[in-house]
C-alpha cells in the first residue's frame, strides 16, 4: 500500500506542477512581443507563485522515493530516475537562467536597461522548464504503467 501511495502522490505532485509549468508555456507566444508597460502589468499576475515550491520539493521526495522502492524492478526504476532527472533538469533552469532575471527586476517590479533580453531569458527558460515537466510527467506514467504490469 505504501508503494501505491508514493505513487500517487508523485504522479499528483508532478500534475500539478506540470500544470503551472504548462500556462507558462502555453502564455509564451501572446506575451513575448508585449511592449514593455504592458509585459510588466501581465508579470504580476505571478506575484506569490514562489510559494508553490513547497510543491516541487514534495514532487522530489515522491519520486526520490519512487525510485528507492524500485531499485529491484529495473521496469520501473530507469523511467523514475529519468522522471527525478527531468525534475532535476527543471530546476537547473531555473536556477540559472529564470531566477536571475527574476532578481534582476526585482521580480519584474523594476524595468532595468535590459529588460528585453531578461524577458527573452525568462520566457524561454520557462519554455524549458515546461518541456523537463512534460517529460518528467511522461516518464513517472511509464514507471507506473511498468508498475501495474509487474
Amino acid at each position: 500500500m505504501a508503494y501505491k501511495t508514493v505513487f500517487f502522490i508523485a504522479l499528483l505532485a508532478t500534475a500539478l506542477a506540470l500544470g503551472g509549468a504548462m500556462a507558462h508555456l502555453l502564455e509564451l507566444p501572446n506575451k513575448i512581443a508585449l511592449p514593455r508597460d504592458d509585459y510588466f502589468i501581465v508579470q504580476q499576475a505571478y506575484r506569490g507563485w514562489n510559494r508553490l515550491a513547497f510543491l516541487l520539493l514534495i514532487q522530489l521526495i515522491a519520486i526520490v522515493t519512487v525510485v528507492i522502492m524500485s531499485r529491484h524492478e529495473p521496469s520501473v526504476l530507469w523511467p523514475a530516475v529519468i522522471s527525478a532527472l527531468c525534475l532535476l533538469g527543471a530546476q537547473a533552469v531555473f536556477w540559472i537562467y529564470t531566477y536571475p532575471a527574476n532578481v534582476a527586476t526585482k521580480n519584474w517590479t523594476t524595468i532595468p536597461d535590459n529588460w528585453e533580453t531578461l524577458r527573452t531569458q525568462w520566457e524561454y527558460s520557462h519554455a524549458a522548464g515546461a518541456v523537463f515537466q512534460i517529460l518528467a510527467m511522461s516518464s513517472i506514467i511509464i514507471a507506473a504503467l511498468a508498475r501495474i504490469r509487474a
